[in-house]
């Protein structure tokens, strides 16, 4: 409980972009009232999730106008906190995934994100290894013989705590490649924003990352990714896919939305219905390609069992690594 109060005075409140408007009313969605919480810095791939949905449910009158923050800190377990403390409030919402049931178990809050009220599954992301334009690795292979050669000398950078998408990805790959993941030096950033900055000041040498966070680069040819995780090749990323490089994984990202616990069923359903709104406008399903998402959606109970399932994998996965 001290570790849940010390995370909630340490939240740091970005300037809101836009206004909460209109009154809450379940029976008329486009006027429903509502504030989105980012658990990361802008930039980042809770941001970027947030900040579309949010438009679209806007310009499709799904919701009147939605106020977006952010609350930064320790990989997101500030923002958990800081919902958890919200209880009963049924205007809020916050987008999460992977990386904030890490960061639960690695800044030991207590919180686990199956503690809130689940509302909806959105996306599965890939990963993908990002370096600068004139980085020495031309190929994963080539990142692979010198990550191979001295663990030491080649840095990974992720937007997240140990425990979240990035670190684990990292993680895994390095098992899959032969090489102790306890040797790995892995860098962890709060969110694409900061990871960027650290990839164009070689701070790392090298990003295990979701591709979506830093399109705007890839296109520009100021970052070129090596190989996504994913089962098959992503649209607008010009890399070959792990397996298709000779290294045998698969890994995925997820993001979702998250209330406050102890809101009323009625909320929790026209908040569900909210997003299933989002979920089946085709602007949505333009962005899903445009961002290189996965859609994965899936609500309530089904999400619920989908959250048990991670908490148990993440603590199982930290806990072989000694990090907790």
């Amino acid at each position: 409980m001290t570790r849940l109060l010390a995370l909630t005075a340490a939240v740091v409140l970005a300037v809101p972009v836009m206004v909460a408007c209109g009154a809450a009313d379940d029976n008329t969605p486009g006027l429903y009232s509502l504030r989105m919480m980012v658990p990361n810095s802008p930039g980042g791939g809770y941001d970027l999730t947030a900040r579309t949905a949010v438009r679209i449910m806007e310009d499709e009158n799904i919701t009147g106008r939605v106020e977006v923050f952010n609350v930064i800190g320790d990989g997101g377990a500030v923002a958990m906190a800081r919902l958890m403390n919200e209880v009963g409030n049924d205007d809020l919402m916050m987008t999460m995934g992977l990386g904030v049931v890490g960061a639960s178990y690695t800044f030991d809050t207590g919180v686990r994100a199956s503690d809130a009220t689940a509302l909806a599954k959105l996306i599965e992301d890939p990963g993908a290894i990002v370096v600068p334009a004139d980085s020495p690795f031309a190929t994963v292979g080539d990142f692979v013989a010198a990550w191979r050669a001295d663990p030491s000398a080649v840095t990974i950078g992720g937007g997240s705590a140990p425990g979240g998408p990035d670190h684990l990805f990292a993680m895994r790959l390095a098992e899959a490649v032969g090489i102790d993941p306890v040797s790995v030096d892995y860098v962890p950033y709060d969110g694409g924003g900061d990871l960027l900055a650290a990839l164009f000041s070689d701070e790392v040498s090298v990003s295990t990352s979701s591709p979506g966070e830093f399109l705007a680069q890839i296109d520009a040819g100021q970052l070129r990714v090596l190989a996504v995780s994913s089962d098959e090749e992503v649209a607008r990323i010009d890399a070959p896919t792990l397996r298709a490089a000779g290294i045998d994984l698969i890994f995925a990202n997820w993001r979702g939305v998250l209330a406050p616990p102890g809101i009323s069923a009625s909320s929790r359903e026209s908040m569900i219905r909210l997003l299933t709104e989002l979920h089946d406008t085709r602007r949505w399903q333009e962005a899903l390609v445009d961002n290189g998402w996965t859609d994965s959606f899936v609500t309530g109970a089904d999400f619920e069992g989908f959250l048990d399932e991670q908490d148990d994998r993440v603590s199982t996965t930290l806990a072989r690594l000694g990090l907790i």
